[in-house]
């Protein structure tokens, strides 16, 4: 049974032939109204963006950035990060939430990238997924922006409620969501689509639209 509320009815009935063909309209829509959308993070360094993706968990981007500019004067490679203080690390990223286990995480995982694969940040999924507290989305965005590496699709809490919405899927679990996305928009967008369909839900259909009767909806 499906607890998913989708914008129109006739989304649930379709094939996944329609469905895909649908998919690629409704990104085209994306594509003309979101040209330049990417990621919202600000970094220098490969490195930089593994953390600032592993700090956006549960916080906003904007809040990361209000975060790492500073921290980021500080910290540029992984040996900066594995040889932090943790204690002191805690208290500076702090304001993002979590802040306990993201610490944690950042400075193992920048252990390891420095031991094992040399101080660069790792350019697989099967590789970058051994990294502490790194799942497919973190993956799927660090690959993507430091290596224009493409090996699935990001999905936040963004790309949960809009194609759920849009009845691209009926799961709430991100990974079943990628799978089911994966099938129905081309590889080649598969790592523009999620910063499009970000900038969808920001600017045009918030969390707090709950009736919503957004264009993109309507796409057949």
């Amino acid at each position: 049974m499906s607890f998913v509320t989708y914008a129109q009815d006739w989304t649930e009935s379709e094939s996944k032939d329609v469905r895909k063909i649908r998919a690629q309209r409704v990104d085209r829509f994306l594509k003309r109204e979101f040209p330049k959308a990417r990621i919202a993070l600000k970094y220098g360094t490969n490195i930089q963006l593994l953390a600032a993706v592993v700090l956006s968990a549960q916080c906003t981007d904007k809040k990361v950035n209000e975060v790492t500019e500073e921290l980021f004067k500080k910290y540029k490679i992984a040996s900066d990060f594995a040889s932090a203080n943790p204690e002191k690390f805690e208290k500076e990223i702090r304001p993002t939430g979590f802040y306990k286990n993201k610490a944690k995480n950042i400075i193992a995982s920048c252990k390891i990238i420095q031991e094992k694969f040399g101080g660069k940040l790792p350019r697989t999924m099967e590789e970058i997924l051994t990294l502490p507290g790194v799942a497919r989305k973190t993956a799927n965005v660090v690959l993507g922006n430091a290596y224009g590496v493409t090996e699935g699709i990001a999905v936040d809490t963004h790309m949960i409620r809009i194609n759920q919405k849009l009845g691209f899927s009926e799961h709430s679990d991100p990974v079943k969501i990628e799978k089911d996305l994966m099938e129905i928009i081309p590889k080649k967008d598969w790592f523009g689509y999620t910063y499009r369909i970000i900038e969808y839900g920001r600017k045009v259909c918030p969390a707090r639209h709950k009736k919503c009767n957004c264009e993109v909806y309507k796409i057949r």
